[in-house]
């Protein structure tokens, strides 16, 4: 599914129209990348929980040149299901 295709949903669901549903839609996705990038967590009851993590320094291999190299440190964004997300998926 994507973005316009969630829209579509979103307003068949909710009986909003579907420009109603992208403004939700893109307010949603701008609150949430705001509470992130504050390094704060989103919990959603039910259906799952986004937050940032630390990913450490480490060391890979150049597929082509056989070399070690050093991959940074970096932060990513990681997401647990919840059980109401997992039992529905089952």
């Amino acid at each position: 599914m994507n973005k316009s295709e969630l829209i579509n949903a979103m307003a068949a669901e909710s009986g909003l129209s579907k420009a109603d549903s992208k403004k939700a839609l893109d307010a949603f996705i701008s609150a949430v990348s705001a509470a992130l990038k504050e390094g704060d967590k989103v919990a959603l009851v039910g259906f799952g929980t986004l937050l940032v993590a630390e990913r450490g320094e480490r060391t890979g291999i150049n597929p082509s040149t056989k070399q070690t190299i050093t991959i940074p440190a970096k932060k990513v964004v990681k997401f647990k299901a919840g059980n109401e997300l997992e039992s529905a998926v089952q």
